[in-house]
């Protein structure tokens, strides 16, 4: 029998992997896809020598993550911030836009300084330390940053609620706001929505939003080398389908959804119950563009920014979310975007890429290339004619291609507040299950979506407690 176990080598499967690899422990991660990284991995995906993020582009956890943070991910690749972290089109050439400094962004929304000052100032005076490493664990657990717990909740209920409409007196900062809460693919407001946007939101303000040089795929690799570094092995191409086929293991970590645990487990689960009430999310639909040149935004400030939301005004994104979650197309869909080749012009030397999301129905089979395309001719007359190639995938391509994605839900389920609490299911220690030795570690468990391997380093820290009786959490740095 060996040490360990993990099936999925997406960044918590990687996370979980690193940590048990470091107590001394043997463990074999199974993949089955042909490469490493699942929601963090790079590709050839239109033409050679052009490389596009599979999944995620931009990181707000990268440097925010406790574990990332343990793991000293900005020394081992290098991880690039832009001076504007997002920033949100709103009316042709109307834009609100997001700096990295809280004061330069606060200036930029007039009368409601104040207001963003006073939303995001408790937050980033560590540079967001002590907010990332209170989404890191179980809110049943005891906190260790009890007054900043309270603060995001407070403000969560407010900016999740009708209230948000006394939150701001101009659209600007509401826009703005809103383009971030859309992550969540969900009805707005809520306060699901509202208390993951709100922390990526702050963030921003924090140490910033980042992308890796080379392409998300360079966090994987980080992860894998270090793993390898310290005994452990991957196998690619190897697709499980049930616990039975994995070879006996004192701890068996898994990086899937609970409707893929459901399905491995068999009958070798006892009350199911918990993981069949789980509940997946709306879906998003993906197009990647080369282009000749970067984007034409009307606004000269959004030809400087990475990421740039695309959804107009709050009420209108509002109303887009509103038909995708009754199962519609919005006529004018919200849109995230992403142009890694303003700082990383080496992933398509002499042009340019473009990565844009929009939200669609779960399970939607609709190619999403001509509604984003038509969505930025409104905000940057002109796009359609730098696009060189482009490769597009629907939700139900999304979901094909990476499991977790179910129908094309890329969180791993829905973002709802009863998700974030109980996620997948109501317990201090969520990643345990009902089966002796077997741990879920994905994004369908705390803290939820997101490449910040927070998930499968809690996973394991609870896997080498109770399995082998290891209290003592390995050091993640470099030079351990």
């Amino acid at each position: 029998m060996q040490d360990v176990v993990v099936v999925g080598s997406g960044p918590n499967g990687l996370a979980a992997a690193v940590t048990l690899a470091r107590a001394g422990l043997a463990v074999t991660v199974f993949e089955g896809a042909d490469s490493i990284g699942g929601g963090s991995s790079s590709a050839e995906l239109t033409i050679p020598g052009v490389l596009h993020d599979v999944c995620s582009a931009v990181h707000p956890m990268a440097l925010a993550s406790e574990f990332f943070r343990r793991f000293e991910l900005e020394r081992r690749i290098d991880l690039l911030v832009p001076e504007i972290s997002y920033a949100q089109a709103i009316d042709g050439a109307h834009a609100a836009v997001a700096y990295r400094d809280l004061e330069r962004t606060a200036a930029g929304l007039g009368g409601d300084a104040g207001a963003w000052r006073r939303l995001f100032a408790p937050f980033v005076q560590d540079e967001g330390r002590a907010l990332g490493e209170t989404i890191g664990a179980s809110l049943l657990g005891v906190p260790r940053h009890p007054s900043t717990l309270a603060r995001l909740g407070l403000r969560a209920l407010r900016q999740g609620s009708a209230l948000w409409r006394n939150a701001f007196t101009g659209e600007d900062a509401a826009a703005l706001l809103t383009g971030v809460f859309a992550h969540t693919i969900q009805r707005m407001p809520s306060l699901g929505s509202a208390a993951a946007g709100l922390a990526l939101a702050a963030f921003a303000h924090g140490r910033g939003w980042p992308i890796p040089r080379g392409g998300s795929g360079a966090i994987a690799r980080a992860l894998a080398d270090d793993l390898i570094a310290h005994g452990g092995r991957i196998e690619t191409g190897a697709w499980v389908h049930s616990l039975d086929e994995l070879p006996p293991a004192r701890a068996t970590l898994l990086d899937v959804t609970p409707r893929a645990f459901l399905q491995l487990a068999g009958d070798r689960l006892p009350g199911r119950a918990p993981y069949r009430r789980f509940r997946y999310g709306n879906a998003a639909a993906k197009a990647d563009f080369v282009l000749s040149d970067p984007v034409p935004w009307s606004n000269a400030e959004l030809r400087r920014a990475v990421t740039v939301h695309v959804g107009g005004t709050r009420r209108q994104m509002a109303e887009a979310e509103r038909v995708v979650a009754a199962g519609g197309h919005p006529c004018e869909p919200y849109l995230l975007t992403a142009q890694p080749t303003l700082l990383d012009p080496e992933r398509a030397p002499g042009r340019h890429v473009l990565w844009a999301y929009t939200h669609v129905p779960a399970g939607s089979g609709e190619d999403p290339t001509e509604a984003i395309t038509a969505r930025l001719e409104q905000f940057a007359p002109g796009f359609r004619d730098t696009i060189v190639a482009s490769e597009a995938r629907s939700a139900q391509q999304l979901g094909a291609h990476n499991p977790n994605d179910v129908a094309g839900d890329i969180a791993a389920g829905a973002v709802t507040f009863g998700q974030l609490i109980a996620r997948p299911t109501l317990s201090p220690q969520p990643w345990r299950t009902p089966v002796r030795g077997v741990y879920l570690c994905s994004a369908s468990t705390v803290p939820g979506p997101g490449v910040h391997g927070i998930a499968g380093w809690r996973a394991a820290l609870l896997a080498l407690r109770t399995e082998f009786g290891i209290a003592r959490e390995p050091d993640l740095s470099p030079e351990a």
